[in-house]
């Protein structure tokens, strides 16, 4: 079992990525939206119950995963409304399982998420799409992300296009399959 666990900023464009990597090597694609969207249609982002459920469907989602040894993509969003110890808790429960887990950071400027944040293709799902909400939570994003497990690809999506980003995952892969 591989996860690929790929995080970054507001509009780094992880699920753009991940749906190229999901492409290339088969992986189900479990992106972050799928549960804050349904968790978010009964309450609000940040309540009690939105921060418990949200958590729980993650990770009773990934243990099930685990115990069919089903490869996946995770997309996820550093911020200060899930534990810190998250990633490290889903690091864990995939190497319990002889499983190998693969940090990518998606890296971009303040500038470029300010580019990008109003995308149209971010309306798809409950993305973050306000400048003003964007430009308040900055520091919370980059300490978050501090918190973050090592990465062991980091990619900056400022000038690597998304195909690129895919092919230099795919390709850290190929190195560290598990033989």
């Amino acid at each position: 079992m591989q996860v690929i666990f790929i995080y970054g900023p507001p509009a780094a464009g992880k699920l753009t990525v991940a749906k190229i990597v999901a492409e290339a090597t088969g992986f189900a694609l479990f992106h972050n939206h799928l549960i804050v969207d349904a968790v978010a249609s009964i309450f609000p982002f940040g309540s009690e119950n939105f921060v418990r459920l949200r958590e729980k469907f993650w990770i009773e989602t990934m243990e099930a995963a685990a115990s069919e040894d089903r490869s996946f993509i995770f997309t996820y969003l550093p911020e200060n409304s899930v534990r810190p110890d998250f990633p490290s808790r889903v690091q864990d429960l995939v190497e319990a399982v002889g499983g190998k887990i693969t940090f990518v950071h998606l890296t971009l400027s303040q500038d470029g998420q300010l580019d990008r944040i109003a995308n149209a293709d971010r309306a798809e799902f409950g993305k973050l799409r306000d400048i003003e909400i964007l430009r308040a939570n900055f520091d919370q994003f980059e300490s978050a992300a501090r918190d973050m497990p090592p990465a062991d690809v980091v990619i900056d999506t400022e000038v690597t296009s998304a195909k690129n980003a895919a092919k230099l995952i795919t390709s850290k892969l190929n190195e560290i399959a598990p033989g």
